[in-house]
């Protein structure tokens, strides 16, 4: 009688404690899915800080210009359209290894960190004479990022990163369509090709030997592979992508409308990997968007122009500089030609201008952005010496450019 007694009371405090268990279970479900939602806010607010940033600027500008009609004029499509282009097809090359596979020829072909950084590095420069600076970092940045990522040697990353970013800005200036800003002074001024050369051609040696000789400090470490691609990436998906990728860059060379190439890579990417376009990186595209508006927005504004073209009209190289520190290089190029007819110190100046603070160039937003994403919690001290390196070339280069405007 006793034993029953015992195990029913038994019984009863187990089943007391379950319930306890239930109850607390069920009071911590809100508690977990709080937390959860605590974390994932967090989460976005640290990844995507440039986004952010970029939509308070504009916003703020919104409240000297409210929205009208004309804020439909601010967003460049094309830009757009090609941003949109090459991020999926560098997305669709992923997805295939691509870059593992090409990361791995170079470190085996170059063997050391000092020649595979000179040769991440000047791929950028002298590919964006042709691509333009965004395109070239959009394709570059992750072959660098895989380079260092295949041979173990994440430490160079930020400075791999860096030079990439100076030389996509630099390596744009010696031709017209090197860069938006060129394209538009070129048009906007009617320059005579021969003297576009003759203008950019000192900037443009001075930046190609500094960028050499800061990357020539590197170590020649010997580099190996730590991992190899275990196969090849499939021939005919490269080839296929390659043609996108060219379609994409064509484009930017206005070939045919920038709609139709775009609804054809879309269109191939649905066939052939629509994960592709999920991988897009839209805030990149969304923050393009917002700081379109921001300058767009600070061109209206009556103080604002005013005081630029003011300055500009006493020092277009010093004060054209300026201005790229504050709304960017290109919105600086359309609006400061305004007020001024020097178009070769102006032509300078939006370009040795894109150096300095990460908004001083759109490109200098995309590495920032990728970098954001490879390295997560390295961005404060990316920052730091992001504008070391750019405020340090950026000096020598304005003094490169008053030696240059005394000969052309």
């Amino acid at each position: 009688m006793e034993e029953k007694t015992r195990q029913s009371g038994e019984s009863a405090v187990e089943s007391m404690e379950k319930g306890a268990e239930r109850a607390g279970a069920a009071a911590e479900a809100p508690l977990t899915r709080r937390r959860r939602f605590a974390l994932a806010a967090l989460h976005f607010f640290k990844s995507s800080v440039v986004l952010l940033v970029a939509l308070a600027a504009a916003g703020i500008t919104c409240i000297f210009v409210p929205v009208d009609r004309e804020y439909l004029g601010y967003f460049d499509l094309q830009t757009l359209a090609c941003l949109f282009c090459t991020l999926a097809v560098v997305a669709a090359f992923k997805n295939i290894r691509f870059f593992e596979w090409l990361a791995d020829v170079i470190v085996r072909r170059f063997k050391n960190m000092r020649n595979i950084v000179l040769a991440l590095v000047f791929v950028t420069y002298f590919g964006s004479m042709i691509m333009a600076n965004d395109m070239a970092l959009i394709t570059f940045l992750p072959l660098g990022y895989f380079v260092l990522e295949s041979c173990g040697n994440r430490k160079l990353t930020a400075f791999t990163f860096i030079m990439q970013n100076i030389a996509a800005n630099l390596g744009g200036m010696l031709t017209p369509f090197g860069n938006p800003q060129n394209l538009y002074l070129y048009s906007y001024y009617s320059i005579p090709t021969g003297e576009f050369f003759k203008i950019m051609a000192l900037p443009f040696a001075a930046a190609f030997v500094l960028i050499l000789g800061v990357c020539l400090f590197v170590k020649p470490e010997p580099a190996q592979v730590q991992s190899r691609p275990k196969n090849r990436p499939s021939a005919w998906r490269s080839a296929a992508y390659a043609a996108l990728f060219v379609l994409s860059i064509l484009i930017v060379f206005r070939v045919f409308p920038y709609y139709w190439g775009l609804l054809a890579v879309v269109v191939a990417l649905l066939i052939l990997d629509f994960r592709a376009l999920l991988r897009v990186d839209y805030s990149l595209l969304l923050t393009f968007c917002a700081f379109f508006v921001f300058s767009g927005n600070l061109a209206r504004i009556p103080a604002v122009e005013e005081f630029l073209g003011g300055l500009v009209a006493l020092d277009p190289l010093a004060f054209g500089t300026l201005s790229c520190q504050v709304i960017s290089n290109v919105p600086s190029a359309v609006l400061l030609s305004k007020f001024t007819s020097d178009y070769a110190n102006l032509l300078v100046a939006v370009n040795i201008g894109g150096l300095g603070t990460p908004i001083a160039s759109l490109a200098s937003l995309i590495t920032l952005n990728t970098f954001r994403r490879v390295c997560p919690g390295e961005t404060r001290k990316y920052v730091l010496k992001f504008l070391a390196f750019n405020f340090s070339f950026l000096a020598v280069l304005i003094g490169v450019g008053y030696l240059n405007a005394l000969i052309v």
